[in-house]
């Protein structure tokens, strides 16, 4: 098991160290080993201060059928991730954030996403659009400072809204109905409809994908506070996995916001092209919560092949060697899995995102392979896979999931291919 230590400022785990803000700071650096329990369990913490990570990960766990079981939203989870000062990771530190990169943020997502996966795609979505936020700098600052800040001081979640009903996910074209209209006094109203809003009952920010009724229609996002006057959430999310996220649909019905509200509105030619910086951190980020998730089913089966002993076998399940084969078949899906986000985050970090093309492909790729590891664990203990009382059911319906962030496989397929068939074209 890793041994975790502190000295001022500095947090030791084996021969790996992380630097700390300050003394009594949040542990962020998450080393994500084959000694490690599933979903971070096993970490150990001296001197943690009033949350450290190791107890946060461990009690996030503990909860995690519970709220699969009755599709309750994980509040609590949240609550002690804010405490452990982890939902600010990614807000620049000239408003009281952490100001960490893309290698933290997905070393953390793979252990919360291990022990509780709808708690870690809230989390990831809150430490990508933070992220986003720092990179690009086009809020006004002020609107800027007081999200940031919120999260900081109160555990303010924020998510951008973009899916609609009609519309599908804009990544595929279209233009949204959810409209801004401007008012006489400068003032603008918003109506419209968004699904699939992850966290949505626990978000008190929303960025939300519109359009001006302007004669030229400008695209781009206003940003509302969820409990403005005209906010709505319809409870719509019942679905085989990632139960907790609670990605219900948020109807905006004249909802009245000030002038500085509408964030980041452009001629839609100015949204044409992906940003690349966006597409790694959504491929690295989903790829490492999803992969967090095959580690703790890597984990349960190995525990269950040490503990079943046959009767017609007189020994563990473990000892055959297709068990050992197979394992090893997992062990080296994940290694996969961790090279490739620790080495595509530390670039990132260090000298500039990859082409958007790539980071499509990364996407299918590290979560494609976190559903094989699934899969192949739960080939292997048979009908104990799909017992609810086994935690490796619900990891693999929540694995399942992964297909369906977009890039979808498909699109990400296509790109690539139309980019290596483009030099060869007549």
């Amino acid at each position: 098991m890793t041994s975790l230590t502190r000295s001022p400022g500095r947090l030791t785990a084996g021969t790996e160290s992380f630097l700390l803000d300050k003394p009594g700071a949040a542990v962020v650096g998450l080393r994500a080993d084959s000694e490690q329990q599933a979903g971070g369990q096993g970490l150990q913490l001296a001197d943690a201060g009033d949350e450290g990570v190791g107890p946060v990960i461990r009690r996030i766990a503990s909860a995690a059928s519970r709220h699969d079981s009755d599709a309750s939203f994980p509040s609590t989870n949240l609550a002690a991730l804010h405490r452990a000062g982890l939902l600010d990771l990614t807000v620049p530190a000239r408003f009281g954030g952490q100001g960490r990169g893309l290698a933290e943020a997905a070393r953390l997502l793979g252990a919360v996403g291990g022990a509780c996966a709808s708690t870690g795609l809230i989390l990831a979505m809150q430490l990508n659009r933070h992220a986003a936020l720092a990179r690009e700098g086009r809020w006004p600052r002020a609107v800027h400072a007081r999200v940031a800040r919120d999260a900081v001081q109160h555990g303010a979640l924020l998510n951008a809204l973009r899916a609609e009903p009609d519309l599908g996910s804009p990544t595929r074209g279209g233009l949204p109905a959810s409209t801004l209209h401007a008012r006489p006094d400068g003032t603008w109203r918003l109506s419209g409809r968004k699904t699939y809003v992850t966290g949505a009952p626990g978000l008190t920010w929303m960025e939300v994908w519109v359009r001006t009724a302007e004669e030229r229609p400008r695209l781009g996002y206003a940003l509302v506070r969820a409990d403005m006057p005209g906010v709505r959430i319809v409870e719509s999310w019942d679905q085989l996995g990632m139960r907790a996220t609670g990605s219900h649909d948020v109807v905006f019905e004249d909802v009245v916001l000030p002038a500085e509200h509408a964030v980041d509105l452009r001629a839609p030619e100015d949204w044409a092209g992906a940003d690349p910086a966006q597409a790694v951190w959504n491929a690295v980020g989903l790829g490492a919560l999803y992969n967090g998730i095959g580690r703790a089913a890597r984990d349960w089966i190995i525990r269950f092949l040490h503990d079943r002993r046959p009767t017609s076998l007189g020994a563990p399940l473990a000892s055959l060697p297709r068990m050992q084969e197979k394992v090893g078949e997992i062990q080296s899906i994940l290694l996969v899995n961790d090279r490739l986000i620790a080495s595509v985050a530390a670039e990132t970090d260090a000298r500039g995102p990859p082409s958007v093309s790539d980071s499509l492909l990364l996407k299918t790729i590290l979560t494609e392979n976190a559903v094989r590891a699934v899969e192949l664990a739960a080939a292997l203990a048979g009908n104990h896979a799909y017992a609810r009382a086994n935690p490796l059911e619900r990891h693999l319906r929540d694995v399942l999931c992964a297909r369906i962030h977009v890039p979808t496989a498909d699109a990400a397929h296509a790109a690539a291919g139309r980019e290596a068939l483009a030099p060869f074209a007549a």
